[in-house]
């Protein structure tokens, strides 16, 4: 056996007992008579004794051991003089009595301790060293144990776990496809997958009534911090229920994990339409940790000749409570933040509310103190809040001011990642209108159910109807959406239409689901979770990379395999593909 017991199990009870353990070296200590070896594994530390007194050949081979070594030694537990409560091993040792190199190791380019010396690229290129930091390890660790509760919960709900192509048919909807040449149909591409979404429809259709799957995506887009090419999904459907019953389904799961894996009781998940969303909080996945809710003041700001404010679509602010003290460069700071290429105000009214009771802004030469004082009772401002004012076009504008609410969030300190406030968004518009390519979009996708009282609208006014769906946000972020799917073959040749799909087109590239329609397809509905962000938000982290085992970096390579790569011309040939780059 290479080991009786793992690095992190013994402990004072088992004094006297002779053990085999196996690892790498996470830290020598020569003491001169002493060495000591910090002994690592996936599950803790612990501490061997090489004595010179004792042993001194076997000291001898125990100072010549280098970082990241794997080792396998024989000894007993004996008690440490010198405690370490922090760590579960840490009232016991090792007094060492054989030890065997299993695998010598060359110097690490970083440290492998969780405050590492080794930056992001270094140790993207060196993943399978950067795995075994425990901090790291920890977030795989909370991955698994969010898919094994998911697994549970809807195991227990009756869902079926599906498995649904990877090698599928492209699509014109939604982000890029990433698309896969195929060396039997000479001149023809599958495509991978950006959602099963056709699949699972099919799946209600073939009477499964409740299917789930812990699925990958790919999505041939632009990265961030909360983007990869390749992504896992939560992904879910069931047949015979109405929104509500989606609702009532999912916000169970998310009750379920935050329960079983961070112990917390979160109360009923709050509502918000979209239209709300937007007017309030400039945003369609709105952090609620904190109010600062918009304020629009078209009605009590224009006529006054102050031109900005009378050209503009929109004038609307923020309460910043107690930043009246705000200092002359803070307040540039912010104007600044705003007048960002990314974020485009084009300036910065702001209104302070003084301790002593007075008003004053930095448009006084347009308002009188008592005109400034109905911004405060809008507001409902109290002394020392400072108010924050934009204006221009309706949906840059509050864009803009999403941002900055934002922004003072984040100064303020109200974005805590141990505070979570979990929001249904519902009623969203079912379509977008493109100006590049002069037609209508499906805001989800085309297979999404308009409101039934609304389906007279798509003939009169497209833009004025909403969609059967709904998302799930967390602390600002999108962590799940879905619909109530169309079900009947003319609803969603009509939806086809409007998206501007000729009857052709549509039968191309979804014949499939529209002949499976007409063979009887139940009334159904799902919702998918973006999995890695889910982790990431439960672990703290900025960024998805942190929990997935080998992500890719921001210009969609994976630099320790050297990924995307050229390949050999004679595969290019079997697969009939010139390149032209």
């Amino acid at each position: 056996m290479h080991r009786t017991h793992t690095c992190g199990e013994l402990t004072i009870k088992d004094l006297g007992v002779e053990v085999t353990l196996s690892g790498w070296v996470a830290k020598s200590r020569d003491l001169g008579g002493m060495t000591f070896i910090d002994l690592r594994d996936r599950y803790g530390i612990t501490q061997l004794v090489f004595n010179m007194d004792d042993n001194e050949q076997l000291c001898a081979e125990g100072r010549k051991l280098g970082r990241e070594f794997v080792i396998k030694i024989t000894g007993k537990v004996i008690e440490r003089s010198s405690k370490n409560l922090k760590i579960p091993t840490g009232e016991i040792e090792i007094k060492v009595s054989k030890l065997e190199i299993l695998n010598a190791a060359k110097t690490v380019p970083f440290l492998i301790e969780d405050e590492t010396d080794g930056g992001d690229d270094l140790r993207m290129k060196y993943r399978y060293l950067d795995l075994r930091r425990a901090i790291v390890r920890k977030n795989m660790e909370l991955r698994h144990k969010m898919a094994h509760e998911t697994r549970n919960y809807l195991s227990n709900h009756k869902f079926i776990e599906v498995e649904t192509p990877v090698l599928i048919k492209s699509t014109p909807e939604g982000a890029r496809d990433f698309v896969v040449p195929s060396r039997m149909n000479p001149g023809e591409f599958y495509a991978l997958p950006q959602s099963p979404q056709t699949f699972k429809q099919l799946l209600m259709v073939s009477g499964f009534d409740r299917y789930f799957q812990i699925v990958k995506c790919f999505r041939d887009e632009d990265l961030r911090a909360d983007r990869q090419p390749e992504f896992t999904q939560i992904d879910c459907e069931m047949s015979f229920v109405e929104q509500e019953d989606i609702l009532n389904m999912f916000e169970g799961l998310f009750k379920h994990l935050f329960k079983s894996i961070k112990g917390i009781d979160i109360a009923e998940v709050p509502r918000m339409t979209y239209a709300d969303a937007m007017k309030y909080y400039g945003s369609d996945k709105p952090d609620i940790r904190f109010d600062m809710k918009f304020v629009e003041l078209n009605d009590i700001v224009k006529g006054k000749d102050f031109k900005v404010f009378d050209d503009a679509e929109l004038v609307v602010g923020i309460c910043a409570k107690g930043c009246a003290p705000y200092t002359r460069k803070q307040v540039d700071e912010l104007t600044d933040f705003v007048k960002k290429p990314q974020i485009g105000a084009t300036g910065l009214v702001y209104c302070r509310y003084n301790e002593d009771g007075t008003i004053k802004s930095s448009v006084d030469k347009f308002y009188l103190e008592e005109e400034l004082q109905k911004w405060v009772n809008a507001f409902g401002a109290e002394k020392g809040d400072l108010i924050l004012i934009l204006a221009g076009k309706t949906d840059k504008t509050r864009k803009a001011l999403n941002e900055l609410r934002l922004e003072m969030g984040n100064r303020l300190g109200f974005r805590n990642k141990d505070t979570f406030a979990p929001l249904w968004v519902l009623d969203f518009p079912l379509l977008e209108f493109d100006e590049e390519s002069g037609r209508w979009h499906a805001m989800h996708h085309p297979f999404t159910s308009p409101k039934p009282e609304d389906i007279a609208l798509l003939e009169t006014d497209p833009g004025a109807v909403r969609a059967n769906a709904y998302d799930m946000v967390l602390n600002g972020t999108e962590i799940g959406g879905g619909s109530i799917r169309i079900h009947n073959k003319e609803l969603q040749s009509l939806m086809f239409k409007h998206l501007g799909f000729s009857t052709e087109e549509a039968h191309k590239q979804f014949g499939f689901l529209m002949d499976a329609f007409e063979f009887g397809a139940p009334p159904h509905g799902g919702i998918a979770f973006g999995f890695d962000r889910l982790c990431s938000l439960f672990a703290g982290l900025d960024t998805i990379r942190d929990v997935i085992a080998f992500p890719k970096n921001n210009s969609g390579r994976d630099v320790m395999i050297d990924s995307p790569s050229t390949i050999a011309l004679e595969q290019l040939d079997e697969l009939k593909i010139k390149t032209t780059v």
